[in-house]
């Protein structure tokens, strides 16, 4: 989930991949792999800091889309429940939006 808020965000800021890959120190087929989930496993802090600094958004904002924490607590549970719900909303809006931009 944290790997399609991350697409996400950077399609909502109008970035393309090579963009966005430069500015983190990143290639741009390893941004692909991080976006697609085959490389979500090689998010890490660091990354997330250059992202944060990048799109001027807190680290803790970001991290809400992360799978990886223990969700043994009830309010954990919670927040990866509300997470999937806003990264269905933000899903749907793209999709919605890429339409809108192919009939354009």
């Amino acid at each position: 989930m944290l790997n399609q808020a991350l697409k996400h965000l950077r399609r909502y800021h109008g970035m393309k991949q090579q963009e966005l890959a430069l500015q983190l120190g990143i290639s741009n087929n390893y941004l692909s792999e991080i976006e697609s989930g085959a490389k979500a496993h090689a998010i890490t802090v660091d990354l997330l800091n250059r992202y944060a600094v990048i799109f001027k958004v807190p680290v803790s904002t970001l991290m809400l889309f992360s799978e990886q924490l223990d969700a043994t607590k009830r309010s954990d549970r919670l927040r990866v429940v509300m997470a999937k719900k806003v990264m269905e909303m933000l899903d749907w809006i793209d999709q919605h939006e890429q339409r809108d931009q192919q009939q354009a």
